[in-house]
């Protein structure tokens, strides 16, 4: 939600407490998460699907009913469970439906119009946010629950593709087999899920850290409502081209771009403490759209139908162990010392990581066009 940690400020958490919270959220989602992608390869993904949207409506309904820390804890437990379930199962029937009509090349397509409506959908909700926090802080949670319960009975209405393939004995040996062969036995696959995860626990954080640094600059609730969506505008109609975009500048230029985008808005934020950030943020947001839908589907493109919400469960597993490890420590440099300054040192880390991975990366990019 995009007034989530302006909410826990109005509540008198610290930001080390308000963290902590997106922590626990980020450590149920890494608990889960691959158990959870290996049921819908198991049981399929609309069961699994059906399972996360009654969960996600759950999680919202105790925000919107209670209050304190640990109340709010068992919120986000719940809402990390439902994610759990929904992470990768969504992506995975959506490719599969693609392939089964024998159009998987058209998967960036699609599923950039999936992050097109998500985000349209969240940019009205950051204005609708925003007013009703205006009015209420308890308002948003309200009518987020009511958003979230629409999810159940679409996930009903869904039909599951056929998949080529099933796991002969599954179980926990099984898990791990699939585990050690995405990150370990298949390099391709682990280079893949090492970057793409990095990149994605960058946008992940500057998503929640965001609304902070404009609280600090003087922004209300309404403005900063306002600002997500926009945001989530320019997200949203980039995902709709992403795969236009990709198809124009190559790969490895598409990949570079987004990578020192990404990682320099970080630095750059923390010299920029002014109105100027939104600029940033907004060639940030540009970024992002392009970098999510083209980087999985460099996933799917070399991955099984048997494991594929496995193997993307992976990913979104690793995004959140990283963010659950960073935003403890976002918190209390944020507390210990200012926000610039963690956004610098975030900067840092960021560069650091995507540098040492982003080769390997690339080089797997070119593995899989010469085959």
């Amino acid at each position: 939600m995009p007034i989530l940690m302006l909410f826990y400020k109005d509540m008198g958490f610290s930001d080390r407490e308000s963290f902590q919270l997106k922590a626990f959220y980020s450590i149920a989602i890494v608990i889960f998460e691959i158990p959870s992608g290996y049921v819908a390869d198991v049981l399929g993904r609309r069961k699994t699907l059906i399972i996360g949207s009654i969960l996600g409506t759950l999680g919202f309904l105790v925000y919107a009913t209670t209050s304190g820390f640990y109340w709010f804890l068992i919120a986000e437990v719940i809402l990390g469970i439902g994610q759990s379930f929904v992470s990768g199962a969504d992506s995975a029937i959506m490719y599969d439906s693609l392939k089964q009509a024998g159009r998987e090349k058209e998967y960036v397509k699609y599923e950039g119009r999936n992050f097109t409506v998500g985000n349209y959908s969240e940019a009205l909700a950051g204005i609708i946010g925003g007013t009703l926090a205006a009015i209420n802080m308890r308002y948003p949670f309200i009518f987020q629950t009511a958003i979230a319960f629409m999810a159940v009975p679409a996930s009903f209405m869904l039909i599951e593709p056929i998949r080529t393939g099933v796991r002969k004995k599954p179980g926990i040996k099984d898990i791990l087999s699939v585990v050690w062969y995405a990150t370990v036995k298949n390099a391709k696959l682990r280079y893949n899920l090492l970057y793409s995860s990095i990149l994605g626990t960058a946008t992940l954080t500057m998503a929640w850290i965001y609304q902070l640094y404009l609280n600090d600059l003087g922004f209300s609730e309404y403005a900063i409502g306002t600002t997500h969506t926009v945001l989530n505008l320019i997200v949203g109609t980039t995902t709709l081209f992403a795969y236009k975009i990709e198809a124009k500048l190559k790969p490895k230029m598409t990949i570079w771009l987004t990578s020192i985008i990404i990682t320099g808005s970080y630095v750059l934020s923390g010299f920029m403490e002014s109105a100027w950030i939104l600029v940033i943020l907004a060639v940030f947001y540009f970024s992002r759209g392009i970098a999510t839908p083209v980087l999985k589907d460099y996933i799917n493109r070399i991955t099984s139908s048997d494991i594929r919400a496995t193997v993307l469960s992976i990913r979104s597993l690793i995004i959140r162990g990283f963010f659950a490890i960073i935003a403890p420590f976002i918190g209390y440099l944020s507390d210990a010392y200012t926000r610039a300054f963690s956004m610098k040192v975030m900067g840092i880390v960021f560069t650091i990581l995507v540098g040492s991975s982003i080769f390997l990366f690339l080089r797997s990019i070119d593995q899989n066009e010469e085959a």
